[in-house]
């Protein structure tokens, strides 16, 4: 295979919503470059980016799939993506790694709700933008209203290429670069190149005004030419789109029909001339912000993007030639864990074909085999050259499951395979709690939830099912309290006594210490589940051996841990132990833990006990019209609106809610707002449970003491 230098690799991503025309697009260009035969079709199920069988089933993109052409002595990687913003984390890694971004929208509806989603990482990676309008064929078309829309997402930076036109019954597409007409035969392909028709010729001119001034406007010295000449030519256009693009200061939109194979070419044609190729774009930059450079001669470096886990294959990695080349049975050391990988494997991928080469350079996209110590973010770097990228950085889980093995004989199989399925997809998080002792799996969507439960059964081979996660509830005291507890047993011989006197309060930051105790002694502990335990040594004259104290608190620690409410853990507490007894025989370290344990849950009991839920500070961004349908659900969930401020044609709500309220909270919110709304969410603090709920939630929990109650 012909090796391109990286001014002749073009990295295009193609994204958009859900059946925007992505995947038919991308088949179409390989076939247009030769490179298959027949054009697959995703209702058949045989194109060669939606390989994947659960993609079969499902009808549509699941994962983001590298592919390549070549078209007029350039190599284009083009990188298909899925519509769907359960699926955004694939989307994500794709944008980061691409030159230039193709945006495609379905003709009938403009842009959608995956539109804006998707826009805003591309925003913020600043990337290369083009508009693709697709379906220019199809008798609902309304091009006018989809390029409006793209206006009103990125302003008047947004200028037409092209405009589809219908001639006696033919579809056409006028092209304002180069000022033709394409007329296409009614099956598609190869268009005839006409001159614009006269009636046609006011509406380009026009337009073609405003494309030069654009394109002069981003770059000084085409300016000064546009000033003295009145116009540019095509080079010049070129060069001041291309400059635009790279400000992200220009949009480029075209038109064309993917399924009819109508105008794909003449995209495939910008690609190659105009949009930037890999060698255009600033230098990546290192974790400590140093800038590395994008050249051939210089230090390997490469950044892995996508990690995919195939059963008969192993781990399949992905990666960019960020600097310098690699070639067939390099080794490359990993910055994250100082292993040396060696290269044994080298391909490009198309779907699932592998083609094997020999060396890639930089700028190019390539794949390995079973890299053993290497996942998605990492950096792979040339012997002595320390050098880590800046990480892909992937939104937070929106929804949380607790997960189980139908049969228990595979639980560890369960979390072997979830963490394969992390590595595959960074916006799968697995954690386990200790405090609810579940395995805990957070995620993008119940879409994204089905199609872990798919993988998991159906490459894994495991039954998994999926519950409410426990909330980590907190129980404190309110007031202050004093008990006294006596342990005595006899069993022959040396027996068990000892008497403890203390007094609990509610502890808080900044508080006075306790009065009227002679203070001996004071222990300040942060709880390892938050919250303090502030432990005072009030003992006068001897009554207690020093040597019997920690036995004490120990025996508070464990009451704390397995608190009497709801068997939730205690925080901020204080105690001071100040009288008992003890025994010069019988008296030992076990007495006096039990004898501790039983006086603070007795004192606790008596002290007003309170339960605390985990609040969350959410931002929810949602539009205008249905602000009033969100808040009224928000506060629905006992959320507190904090504040709202407006954001262009959104309102973004700021609040505190309850997690033991969210559960659902995410689908509900795609439903009332038809999914474009988005939310944040992070701990804010634990408040008070409602009395109601607390007493509910106390007589549910089989143990409970009477004097709680």
């Amino acid at each position: 295979m012909k090796i391109y230098d990286d001014k002749h690799i073009k990295n295009v991503v193609f994204v958009g919503a859900h059946n925007s025309g992505k995947t038919t697009l991308a088949e179409t260009m390989l076939f247009e470059a030769g490179l298959i035969n027949r054009r697959g079709k995703v209702e058949n199920k045989n194109t060669v980016a939606d390989h994947h069988e659960i993609e079969h089933e499902k009808g549509n993109s699941v994962f983001a799939t590298p592919l390549h052409t070549e078209w007029r002595n350039y190599k284009i990687n083009i990188i298909d993506t899925p519509g769907l913003d359960d699926f955004i984390g694939e989307v994500i890694s794709s944008i980061r790694v691409a030159d230039t971004i193709v945006t495609v929208l379905n003709g009938q509806h403009g842009v959608e709700v995956g539109t804006e989603i998707i826009w805003n990482y591309i925003d913020k990676y600043h990337k290369p933008t083009i508009f693709v309008i697709n379906q220019i064929d199809h008798p609902n078309l309304n091009f006018e209203e989809s390029f409006k829309s793209i206006k009103g997402l990125v302003g008047n930076n947004a200028i037409k290429i092209q405009y589809p036109l219908k001639v006696d019954g033919a579809q056409c597409i006028i092209d304002i670069l180069k000022m033709k007409m394409y007329k296409f035969p009614a099956e598609g392909g190869k268009p005839e190149k006409l001159p614009i028709p006269v009636e046609q010729m006011e509406i380009a001119e026009c337009l073609h005004n405003e494309l030069v001034e654009k394109a002069a406007e981003n770059d000084e010295e085409l300016m000064e030419h546009y000033f003295d000449e009145g116009t540019l030519n095509e080079g010049e256009l070129r060069k001041g789109i291309k400059a635009g693009m790279l400000n992200h200061d220009l949009f480029p939109v075209f038109c064309i029909s993917a399924l009819q194979d109508m105008g794909s070419g003449r995209l495939m044609g910008f690609i190659d001339n105009v949009a930037p190729a890999a060698a255009d774009l600033k230098p990546e930059q290192s974790i400590d912000g140093k800038e590395i450079p994008s050249t051939k001669e210089s230090p390997t470096v490469l950044f892995v993007f996508k990690s995919v886990h195939q059963p008969n294959l192993g781990q399949v990695t992905f990666f960019k030639v960020i600097s310098g080349e690699v070639r067939l049975n390099d080794k490359l050391v990993n910055s994250r864990n100082g292993e040396t990988e060696t290269f044994n494997q080298l391909f490009i991928m198309d779907g699932k074909e592998r083609k094997p080469v020999a060396r890639l350079t930089v700028g190019d996209i390539g794949a390995s085999l079973k890299l053993k110590h290497t996942e998605t973010n990492d950096t792979l770097a040339q012997e002595g050259f320390d050098i880590a990228i800046k990480p892909i950085q992937y939104p937070q889980p929106r929804i949380r499951r607790a997960v189980f093995a139908v049969n228990t004989k595979d639980e560890e199989k369960l979390t072997d395979s979830l963490k394969k399925i992390h590595s595959q997809d960074p916006t799968v998080l697995i954690s386990f709690s200790n405090e609810t002792r579940q395995l805990i799996l957070a995620c993008q969507g119940e879409l994204h939830l089905a199609t872990i439960d798919w993988t998991l059964k159906n490459i894994y081979g495991v039954e998994a099912y999926f519950e409410k996660p426990k909330i980590s509830f907190r129980e404190t005291i309110q007031r202050s309290s004093a008990a006294n507890y006596r342990h005595k047993k006899q069993s022959g011989g040396s027996g068990q006594f000892a008497q403890v006197h203390m007094k609990i309060e509610p502890w808080r930051e900044g508080i006075e210490e306790p009065e009227g105790f002679n203070i001996r002694g004071k222990e300040e502990m942060d709880l390892p589940w938050g919250g303090k335990l502030v432990f005072y040594n009030c003992i006068v004259g001897g009554v207690i051996d020093q040597r019997y104290l920690p036995s004490i608190m120990k025996g508070i620690l464990e009451v704390m841990e397995k608190g009497p409410l709801t068997g939730s853990y205690i925080r901020d507490v204080r105690v001071m132990v100040y009288d008992g007894k003890m025994h010069p025989v019988d008296s030992n370290d076990i007495s006096f833990k039990i004898a501790g344990a039983h006086a603070f849950k007795e004192a606790f009991l008596n002290a007003n006990p309170k339960l605390l839920e985990p609040a969350l500070e959410l931002l929810v961004k949602t539009p205008e019209d249905v602000v009033g349908n969100v808040m009224t659900e928000l506060q629905a969930r006992r959320s507190i609106i904090l504040g709202i401020e407006p954001n262009n044609n959104y309102q973004v709500l700021k609040c505190v809610a309850p997690e033991a309220e969210l559960f659902g909270f995410s689908t509900e919110l795609r439903s009332l707002t038809k999914g474009r709304a988005t939310y944040k969410s992070k701990f804010a603090a634990y408040q008070p449970v409602p009395e109601n709920i607390q007493r509910e939630m106390i007589n549910n929990n089989e143990g409970v003491s009477v004097a709680a109650r």
